[in-house]
């Protein structure tokens, strides 16, 4: 592989909801792993230098982690640009700066117009403040995109939706629920989850960091960036084989789309209408707007 223009770093399994789809199996209990500030920079320098053009803070939920603003500041001084994507349950006052820089981008979660039906999936009563914090995002031209799992029967998915581009928001996707982490239900965690483009110039690094091929592959760990450089990692035997397991796999079946800027948190995924062809409903960067689940 030898390089990612597309790096998802899972600062935090520390979150303030229990999300009952949560693909990272994240909450109140969680904490910031063993990677340290210094730790994340350095892989964002590394990052940068295998020609990673952006980079999307997740956890758990990044605004929890004490570093997110100097991070997403020493991403930005290496030109690589920032996606962060949080639940929008509360936002800091500095945050709201620091997300309204130049090359910074939001990314949320959204499930119902029913403040019930939206408690019942995040465990909390969210509905309203992530609604109140997409709107202030908006108010601040913060460029916003949101997803939407369709996790139930009768779930109020297309209404949220709507609700979403009276907001203002532009980018929104829809998925269905995966069979990961919390989210497991009738199946199991396995490739049949994936959407058969992990590792394709893309990579995932957990708290403890721990690199997968993507968010979702945690069972497929290629290496440690605490052990060896990124560079070595991405350009080593465990990614060649992960690499190699993968497109075995999806050599039998069709592979979902799944572009760079699917970032998920607990459970998201791509829709399957498009890739970078132009079908389906593809966003600017010529992929699908996939959902996010915070």
């Amino acid at each position: 592989m030898g390089q990612a223009s597309f790096v998802w770093l899972e600062i935090t399994g520390k979150c303030q909801l229990e999300c009952a789809h949560c693909y990272a199996d994240s909450g109140p209990g969680g904490d910031h792993g063993s990677m340290s500030e210094q730790d994340w920079r350095r892989v964002i320098d590394e990052a940068a230098e295998v020609g990673t053009r952006m980079v999307q803070f997740i956890g758990g939920e990044p605004t929890l982690h004490p570093s997110l603003p100097s991070l997403v500041d020493h991403a930005r001084s290496r030109e690589v640009e920032v996606e962060v994507f949080s639940n929008l349950v509360s936002v800091h006052p500095v945050l709201w700066d620091v997300l309204a820089q130049p090359g910074v981008r939001l990314a949320t979660s959204y499930y119902s117009t029913d403040a019930a039906e939206h408690a019942t999936i995040t465990k909390r009563r969210t509905y309203a403040r992530t609604k109140a914090n997409i709107a202030e995002a908006v108010r601040r031209s913060i460029p916003v995109r949101a997803g939407v799992v369709n996790l139930r029967d009768g779930q109020r998915s297309d209404q949220a939706v709507a609700e979403l581009r009276e907001l203002g928001v532009n980018e929104i996707g829809t998925d269905r629920l995966r069979q990961v982490g919390r989210g497991v239900r009738t199946g199991r965690t396995g490739l049949d989850q994936l959407c058969g483009h992990c590792g394709d110039d893309k990579i995932a690094i957990s708290p403890t960091g721990e690199v997968w091929p993507c968010v979702f592959s945690r069972w497929m760990p290629v290496g440690n960036v605490r052990d060896r450089a990124l560079a070595a990692i991405l350009a080593g035997p465990q990614m060649a084989e992960a690499d190699a397991t993968l497109r075995t796999h999806f050599a039998t079946r069709p592979r979902s789309a799944c572009d760079p800027q699917c970032g998920p948190n607990c459970g998201p995924a791509c829709n399957p209408s498009c890739w970078p062809t132009g079908a389906g409903p593809c966003g600017p960067n010529g992929g699908c707007q996939p959902n996010y689940d915070a």
